[in-house]
């Protein structure tokens, strides 16, 4: 694949739709972020190269200028001499010059233009990079943050655990069943004592629903027979 293929892939993609539906993201961002790298190397090595390339075009300009300049006197001498025969070579050669240069000024300005391009296309893989290696980063210390509560978890399960034994085997097995006998005892007694509360709230809300009753009998006579 061209650098430009995969430049164009690295910008269009959706960094964090990829994590979503890779299978390990801390690989896939890992992958991602060295193809990014890579790819700038790459387009750098090539800017630099059209720079190189760019100064030459724009230095043989240069000379092809002072040469044109050069064939534009010389002819102009010849004239002044009647020499219109070498004037007419002269400027014949400052013809070729003039059509070399144009052509050396297109091609300079294609490198400026294609240098232009590098350092732009290089500005967006560095921003999408740092962006990459930010997300790589907390991806990291997330991953840390998880693997230092699981153990702090596996350590307080041992704890617990040995803590749990420990004072299992250091209680006497008499004692230990004369403690659970003792309990079982009382709470056999809070349930007979609660029972008993239960039946005696009974009684009396039997009697006061008598009262309730009779009261409201002798009400109903007396406005019967009133």
């Amino acid at each position: 694949m061209g650098v430009f293929s995969r430049f164009m892939d690295i910008i269009n993609s959706n960094i964090n739709s990829l994590l979503d539906n890779a299978e390990d993201p801390q690989k896939m961002i890992k992958l991602m972020i060295n193809e990014m790298e890579d790819t700038i190397i790459e387009i750098k090595t090539n800017c630099a190269a059209a720079i190189g390339s760019e100064n030459t075009a724009k230095r043989k300009v240069a000379e092809l200028e002072s040469l044109i300049d050069r064939w534009q006197k010389r002819a102009e001498l010849a004239i002044s001499k009647g020499r219109d025969d070498l004037a007419r070579e002269a400027l014949l050669e400052k013809k070729k010059l003039t059509a070399e240069l144009e052509r050396l000024k297109e091609e300079s300005d294609r490198y400026d233009a294609l240098v232009k391009k590098y350092k732009q296309d290089i500005a967006q893989l560095e921003e999408k990079l740092a962006s990459a290696k930010a997300k790589w980063q907390a991806m990291r210390e997330q991953a840390a943050k998880e693997a230092e509560q699981r153990a702090r978890e596996e350590r307080n399960a041992r704890y617990s655990y040995n803590y749990s034994w420990s004072k299992a085997k250091e209680e006497d097995p008499v004692d230990h069943f004369s403690k659970m006998e003792e309990r079982i005892n009382k709470m056999n007694e809070r349930k007979a004592q609660s029972e008993a509360e239960k039946d005696t709230e009974a009684k009396f809300k039997d009697l006061e629903e008598q009262e309730e009753i009779e009261s409201e009998l002798e009400k109903l006579k007396k406005e019967m027979n009133g």
